[in-house]
């Protein structure tokens, strides 16, 4: 079935206009929801401003018709399900785009660090490890973030709300827990980009994380 127009537009939306077409081949295998994508949020990519949804409803198309897709636009369509609103299918199709250095991706895998996922922050944790100065992903997390500097003030926040909510008696100090160490890697790339450091909104090591959960 395919998706209502203005579905399909607002899904358009969530990528450079250069990508258009890309994104209607990978809407033409998409099955349709009764569910309309929700909560989206707006950021700068290249210059271009996107709007990516919060929620996706949509069932994951048959492997058949994914296989008929270029490599671009399966791209594409591992970062839509990765707004999908179960957990294990936005973790699969993390796995697919985390070590993309497409600079339409960063927006989807920097919304991922900022929710409650812990095994989310892992993988990307795991991926963006050695992201090191000079590296054409370096440059493209650190472009995104001097471009969006409130959407990562507010990542930065819900790693930390996160953390303090549901993940505090496992990892007491919030230097150990895996989100702190990914926000570090994504500051780092951000400070070499601006040229100056970048700001640190996470509790320093013993201190409390008031007005956090």
């Amino acid at each position: 079935m395919q998706l209502p127009s203005d579905i399909s537009a607002s899904l358009i939306a969530a990528f450079p206009v250069e990508l258009t077409g890309d994104a209607e081949a990978v809407l033409a295998v998409m099955p349709a929801s009764r569910l309309r994508p929700a909560n989206p949020f707006s950021v700068t990519v290249e210059g271009q401003q996107v709007s990516i949804p919060g929620r996706l409803y949509n069932d994951e198309p048959p492997p058949g018709t994914v296989g008929s897709l270029t490599p671009r636009q399966r791209q594409i369509l591992h970062c839509l399900y990765s707004r999908h609103c179960d957990g294990t299918v936005r973790q699969s199709h993390l796995v697919e785009i985390v070590g993309s250095e497409e600079p339409w991706v960063a927006p989807f895998i920097v919304q991922l660090a900022g929710e409650y996922v812990l095994e989310l922050l892992v993988v990307i944790g795991d991926e963006l490890h050695d992201l090191a100065t000079g590296t054409p992903r370096h440059l493209t997390y650190g472009q995104f973030i001097v471009d969006n500097p409130a959407f990562f003030a507010r990542t930065q926040r819900r790693v930390v709300s996160y953390w303090s909510c549901y993940y505090r008696s496992a990892y007491p100090s919030f230097q150990d827990y895996p989100g702190s160490t990914l926000l570090d890697l994504l500051r780092s790339a951000a400070s070499d980009r601006a040229g100056h450091p970048w700001p640190d909104l996470t509790p320093a090591d013993g201190a409390r994380a008031d007005g956090y959960c």
